[in-house]
C-alpha cells in the first residue's frame, strides 16, 4: 500500500470510489431531513463538519447558503467534495479530527454517520469532544449521530450481531455483521462482498461503541452540556427502545 493509501485510513482510494453510490444513506430522503435540521441549528452562522468525507451532507448545507468548513483524515474522499452541487463553498482542512484545528468560531460543529465510533479509545472520543468545543462560539452547539450500541440483541455467550443480509444487484450478494468485546467496549464492524462471478472481499474495520450517558460525561470535560436528544432526525423521542440517536450538546 502506497503512502497516501495509508494516510487515508480505512478509507483509501477504492472506498472513496464507491462511497457515493446512490440509495441508502445518500439517499435523498436520508440526507434531505439532515441538512434541514443543521441548517436550523446553525441559525445563519458557520458550520464545522468533522469528519466531512466526500461532502454528502456538508455541500448540500453549503448549497444552501450556510458556510461550511470541514475536517477529513482522507484526501481520497475530500477530493470528491469539490464536484457536488454547494462542495466548492465548503473549506476542507485534511487532518484528525481528534487535534486538527480550523481558524474561526461556528455556531454548529456535527459528526454524523456513527463516525465516532471510528475513534477506538475513549481518550480519542474525549479529544474530539474537546476539538468541538474549542471551535464553537459562546453559545454554539456540537451534534452527534450515532447509534446505541446493540448489546441487548446478544445472548448470553454471543459476540456477533449480524446487520445486512442483502443479494448484489447482479447476482452475488453482501452480508455485514458486527462483532462485540464488552470488555473493552471495542468491536468490529465485518463486511463480506461477493460478486456474481463467485468472487469474494472482506474488509473489517475497528470501532469503540459509546453509551449516550459516556458521551454527556465527555461533553462536561469539554465544557458542554446536554441540550437536546432525539431518536432520529425527525427529532422523534429519544426512549429506551430507541436504536439512534441524535444529540446536541450546548458551550456553557
Amino acid at each position: 500500500m502506497d503512502e497516501d493509501a495509508l494516510a487515508d485510513g480505512w478509507f483509501p482510494e477504492s472506498v472513496a470510489a464507491g462511497y457515493d453510490a446512490p440509495g441508502g444513506a445518500n439517499a435523498s430522503e436520508v440526507v434531505v431531513p439532515m441538512v434541514d435540521v443543521l441548517e436550523e441549528l446553525a441559525d445563519g452562522g458557520p458550520a464545522l463538519e468533522f469528519a466531512v468525507g466526500t461532502g454528502r451532507i456538508a455541500a448540500p448545507l453549503a448549497a444552501r447558503g450556510v458556510a461550511v468548513s470541514g475536517i477529513e483524515l482522507s484526501r481520497a474522499m475530500a477530493a470528491r467534495i469539490a464536484d457536488k452541487p454547494g462542495g466548492d463553498k465548503v473549506e476542507v482542512t485534511i487532518g484528525d479530527m481528534t487535534t486538527t484545528r480550523v481558524a474561526g468560531q461556528f455556531s454548529l460543529a456535527y459528526l454524523v454517520f456513527n463516525t465516532i465510533c471510528n475513534v477506538t479509545t475513549q481518550d480519542g472520543q474525549v479529544d474530539v469532544f474537546r476539538n468541538a468545543a474549542a471551535h464553537l462560539r459562546q453559545g454554539g452547539l456540537f451534534l452527534i449521530e450515532v447509534e446505541v450500541p446493540g448489546l441487548r440483541r446478544l445472548p448470553p455467550g454471543q459476540d456477533t450481531v449480524p446487520f445486512t443480509v442483502a443479494p448484489g444487484r447482479e447476482g452475488g450478494g453482501y452480508v455485514g455483521f458486527d462483532q462485540y468485546d464488552v470488555a473493552t467496549q471495542l468491536f468490529t464492524s465485518n463486511h463480506v462482498t461477493v460478486s456474481a462471478d463467485g468472487q469474494g472481499r472482506f474488509r473489517r474495520i475497528p470501532f469503540r461503541y459509546v453509551w449516550p450517558a459516556e458521551m454527556d460525561l465527555m461533553a462536561r470535560i469539554a465544557g458542554l452540556s446536554l441540550k437536546y436528544r432525539w431518536a432520529g432526525w425527525d427529532r422523534s423521542v429519544f426512549t429506551a427502545e430507541s436504536t439512534t440517536h441524535v444529540s446536541i450538546w450546548q458551550k456553557d
